[in-house]
């Protein structure tokens, strides 16, 4: 009647029971479900950052990517290692200091001179370049991996090709991420899995080898703080924002990484445990979000930077260096790409328009996935035809941090499959 059957149990105003296992029908005193408010979104958000490593896949990625491009850099500049930031160097150490003196950058270079001193930290750069690649001791190998970076590149601001502006902040990130979560020595073993030997040895949980080494690294770095040879290298202000020096940094990890193996070994329950894993998550996140916001400024000032410049306007900036010597690795491969104008515009337009439009793209997945192979592909491009290896190869290595971890377990396992294949034709009698 009215338009309304006579079994509708909203005809007099009764909702309908609800039926077991489904959501009661919304009616006059059931009101319809509404989705989370701000308050409980904000609290999602807030726990997944201190209570979840994000990017643990990322974070592995972008460690192994700089620590090959600076060892792989190492052993190709291995004969000229002396010439380059030894005792042979035209910027001389003298100047060094002159330059040091006013910018304030660290290095140990300067500390004793001379080429043994030299030698030992140039081959550490390798050992502690190895150690990062994979993932041993990863806290100390990342520590000494920031040292020697900045000692190398501080030595001769001079060299490089922009790679290593990439490698120096990143070796500075690097250091406050929990980047040995996976694919590398240090990782705990997989839950429900039998340790394998060895693997507590590794990740430092039993055994002494790892509190030998925090207990050298500590002596190592009294006596550079309080020997007297460390000049204004290790201070514990400075004159620049934040007027912290590099002294408050180097106990700070060590002190840390002490108290966080003393509570893993005493308490590994505990409140306190909880609460520095909790803190040492957040610290991740927050590194992690500082690598994507570097990326982006990469790419976004580049761009922007392009767009102001005459030879990207009209299409023609790609032409001028595949016709200089020094960015002609193969004469014949840049004649080839420097005589086809056509491709010539098409690139340095698209160059242009993929850095401009890469901070945008970063909405919408598929879109920012699909830019980012483009442009890891101009990168191997670079690499080749313009003959800058490392620039390319640390650039890729940042783009890591936003490939999609499907992507990168996708690889992994390729990678896994053709060791395991080879290990087996190699058991095969």
């Amino acid at each position: 009647m009215n338009g309304v059957s006579a079994r509708d149990p909203r005809a007099d105003g009764v909702p309908r029971q609800a039926v077991a296992g489904q959501p009661p029908v919304p009616g006059p005193d059931v009101p319809a479900p509404r989705g989370p408010g701000a308050a409980e979104l904000l609290g999602r958000a807030v726990e997944a950052f201190t209570g979840r490593v994000l990017g643990r896949h990322q974070a592995a990625a972008v460690r192994i990517g700089f620590g090959l491009v600076w060892l792989a850099y190492l052993l190709r500049e291995w004969p000229n290692r002396r010439v380059l930031y030894g005792d042979r160097s035209p910027w001389s150490m003298e100047l060094a200091d002159r330059l040091l003196g006013d910018d304030g950058a660290f290095t140990v270079l300067p500390w004793f001179g001379g080429r043994p001193w030299f030698e030992l930290v140039y081959h550490l750069a390798v050992l502690a370049a190895l150690g990062v690649l994979l993932g041993w001791r990863t806290r100390a190998s990342t520590v000494l991996f920031l040292v020697t970076v900045l000692s190398l590149q501080n030595r001769d601001v001079f060299l490089g090709d922009g790679g290593d502006n990439v490698v120096h902040l990143m070796a500075v990130y690097l250091v406050f991420t929990r980047c040995a979560e996976v694919w590398s020595l240090d990782a705990p073993p997989a839950s429900g899995r039998e340790v394998p030997p060895g693997r507590a040895r590794r990740t430092g949980r039993d055994g002494r080898s790892g509190v030998v080494l925090w207990a050298a690294l500590g002596v190592v770095l009294a006596a550079c703080q309080f020997g007297g040879f460390s000049g204004e290298s290790l201070t514990w202000t400075s004159r620049t924002f934040p007027h912290l020096g590099w002294s408050p940094l180097f106990w700070g990890l060590w002190a840390v990484a002490g108290v966080w193996w003393a509570v893993g070994r005493l308490r590994p329950d505990g409140e306190l445990r909880a609460v520095l894993d909790a803190l040492a998550t957040m610290v991740h996140n927050c590194a992690m979000l500082v690598i994507a916001v570097e990326v982006v400024l990469i790419y976004a000032t580049a761009g922007w930077y392009k767009v102001q410049g005459s030879r990207w306007q009209d299409g023609t900036a790609l032409y001028y260096p595949v016709h200089l010597d020094y960015f002609a690795p193969w004469p014949g491969l840049s004649a080839l790409v420097g005589s086809a104008l056509l491709p010539v515009f098409l690139i340095s337009y698209g160059t242009v328009i993929l850095q401009v439009a890469f901070p945008f793209t970063l909405l919408n997945r598929r879109v920012k996935n699909g830019l980012l192979a483009v442009m890891m592909l101009e990168h191997v491009g670079i690499a080749v035809v313009l003959g800058l290896p490392v620039f390319s190869l640390a650039m890729i290595a940042a783009d890591a941090v936003f490939l999609p971890t499907g992507a990168l377990l996708w690889a992994a396992a390729r990678v896994s499959r053709i060791r395991t294949g080879r290990i087996r034709r190699k058991s095969a009698p």
